[in-house]
């Protein structure tokens, strides 16, 4: 008789006890790259079985949140790119339909004005939904994952100076959009004083 221990359920103890605890942080994640709740749970069930699948390559006492942001990553990656391929869109009928959408959101009725001059969260969450994607992903990483430069740069498969160029670029083209939603709600004072910056 074989006295090992049954591997199956080691393994299966292994990954409940180090990659579950982050079920929630990789939705977060999945969420912030997808844009869609109904999208982000599949790929978080995409991220857990290939995680899970892959467990024998995963280096016990490594930070197994990192590891499964990546396979996360790469997943929505290789989906978008399937997609790419299925569904040929021109970009400039993409822009358009996602500008009128988003100045339609804006211009609802006037309590939703005021609602939106009170609370910034909807602005923030939409100027970090249109950063072009290698930024968008740097800043979540960084600036709302609260991940180190070298952890972003584990995660975006890119050096650490790349991942600092991203942010750094990903954080201007936050603060313009954020400026032009603050102007578009009434705040002038905002686009004078960018007025009086950029003279």
């Amino acid at each position: 008789m074989d006295d090992t221990p049954d591997r199956p359920n080691t393994r299966d103890a292994e990954f409940a006890r180090d990659a579950l605890p982050f079920m929630d942080d990789v939705y977060r994640f999945a969420n912030s790259l997808t844009r869609n709740p109904a999208d982000a749970e599949d790929l978080v069930q995409e991220t857990y079985l290939r995680a899970y699948r892959s467990w024998h390559t995963f280096q016990p006492g490594s930070d197994a949140r990192r590891w499964l942001f990546t396979i996360c990553r790469n997943a929505f990656l290789r989906s978008r790119e399937k997609l790419r391929h299925e569904v040929e869109v021109d970009d400039s009928n993409a822009e358009t339909l996602a500008a009128v959408q988003a100045h339609a959101e804006m211009r609802q009725d006037g309590s939703d004005q005021i609602l939106s001059r009170v609370d910034l969260a909807p602005a923030l969450t939409r100027a970090l939904d249109e950063l072009a994607e290698p930024f968008r992903s740097t800043v979540i990483l960084v600036d709302v994952e609260d991940q180190s430069y070298d952890a972003a740069s584990e995660v975006l498969g890119v050096p650490v100076g790349t991942v600092r160029s991203r942010l750094f670029r990903g954080r201007r083209q936050l603060q313009e959009k954020l400026r032009e939603y603050a102007r578009d709600a009434g705040f002038a004072s905002v686009a004078v004083a960018k007025e009086h910056d950029d003279a």
